[in-house]
């Protein structure tokens, strides 16, 4: 028995056609949407990546004792790590340093206070926790003279710490991302113990240094020009040879200049802390921490590479993620490295430091910090930083062989 046949009707036939005509157009509408979705997530983080912005609370004051001078903060990775630290408020201060960990739970952390809370003292709850812990080159009690350093778009401050007999070895300290040159303060003590004169300097768009025509970073493709201008202010005044030092993004800044300078040949060595070597491992990873869809993430970074994109994403020419991958350029390094970096970040993950030893075994030394977070290994294990970077000065001849570890 043949199996029947439904008869179709011509207005059915037109009916059907017309219900999937309305399903690919929202469909293809949906999509649409989806795409420019994406694309607005996508030039948002990608301005966010380069836009200069003030630092952003991270903790909270839950409590201060004045009597007994403690603060009890809100728990984060941070804020329980052993050490000295500071925290950025609001309110009575502006800036207070912070001792080591008293008594903690689940939920907070109470800490010694080492600046002085009176009693009468107002804190906002909103705070930033930092590893600065000096903010004002006073606070070293070390001699110090206020210079401005001729970039290439402006006067640069600066800070000159003199080493206390002259040795003919500079450091010039660069700071990272979203922060100032105080972040370098922590290293004098260090380098001048072994003899060498610090310059600690700021750069474009770092809210010291001049401002360029987009008023973006250029996550070290341009800053390094200022860094460069640095070291030809410490050869005019008397550097025989220049160590050049990049917290995070000044480390990316510091390798850039190691490659691109023009005074190469005044450079001696590179010591780095917590730095950025390829910036498309930052990102992606930073962008996995906030649940960013990969393809988003990609977009970004595809967006802050490319000419047409510049109007949106802000930074006035392309980023050149190739040129900054230092591991992809390891063949092109001329001196030794001293890489301090903790496998738990938490920032800017250690799998590129990891990568540039493997790739130049020969110049590259890793020393790898656990617990000690983003540029804060100073803070938790201030002896064996310091003791680490001295030993590696006078292997190379950069310090005396009787210097002494910064205290």
């Amino acid at each position: 028995m043949m199996a029947s046949r439904r008869a179709v009707t011509p207005g059915a036939s037109l009916s059907s056609r017309t219900l999937v005509g309305a399903l690919l157009v929202t469909l293809g509408t949906a999509l649409g949407g989806v795409i420019g979705w994406m694309g607005l997530l996508s030039v948002s983080m990608a301005r966010r990546v380069v836009t200069p912005a003030g630092r952003a609370p991270d903790t909270t004051i839950v409590q201060v004792d004045p009597a007994a001078q403690t603060i009890t903060l809100s728990r984060t990775p941070d804020t329980e790590l052993p050490g000295r630290y500071g925290l950025f408020t609001t309110g009575t201060a502006s800036y207070v340093k912070l001792g080591s960990v008293l008594s903690e739970d689940s939920a907070t952390v109470t800490r010694k206070l080492l600046t002085h809370i009176p009693a009468d003292a107002t804190l906002a709850p909103a705070a930033a926790f930092s590893g600065w812990y000096y903010d004002d080159p006073t606070q070293l009690h070390l001699p110090y003279t206020a210079e401005l350093i001729g970039g290439p778009l402006g006067p640069c401050p600066a800070w000159l710490f003199p080493a206390e007999a002259d040795t003919g070895t500079w450091v010039i300290q660069v700071h990272g991302r979203g922060t100032t040159r105080a972040e370098c303060l922590r290293a004098v003590p260090v380098f001048h113990a072994a003899g060498i004169t610090s310059l600690v300097v700021s750069y474009r768009n770092d809210g010291e240094g001049p401002r360029s025509r987009s008023g973006t970073y250029a996550l070290g493709a341009t800053e390094w020009r200022d860094v460069d201008a640095a070291v030809e202010f410490a050869r005019r005044h008397g550097a025989e040879r220049v160590v050049l030092m990049g917290w995070s993004m000044g480390g990316a800044i510091a390798l850039q200049a190691e490659l691109n300078s023009p005074h190469r040949d005044l450079i001696a060595g590179v010591v780095l802390d917590s730095p950025v070597i390829d910036w498309r491992i930052v990102l992606g990873y930073q962008a996995a921490l906030l649940k960013v869809p990969t393809p988003v993430t990609k977009l970004s970074i595809a967006a802050l590479g490319a000419e047409w994109a510049t109007p949106v994403t802000g930074t006035g020419a392309p980023i050149p993620f190739e040129r900054l991958d230092v591991v992809a350029r390891a063949g092109e390094l001329r001196h030794p490295i001293l890489i301090l970096h903790s496998d738990d970040d938490g920032f800017v993950p250690s799998d590129a430091s990891h990568d540039l030893v493997l790739a130049r075994p020969d110049l590259v030394e890793l020393e790898v910090f656990e617990v000690a977070r983003h540029t804060k290994l100073w803070n938790y294990d201030e002896q064996r930083w310091s003791t680490r970077i001295t030993a590696w000065l006078r292997a190379h001849h950069l310090a005396p062989a009787d210097s002494a570890a910064g205290a």
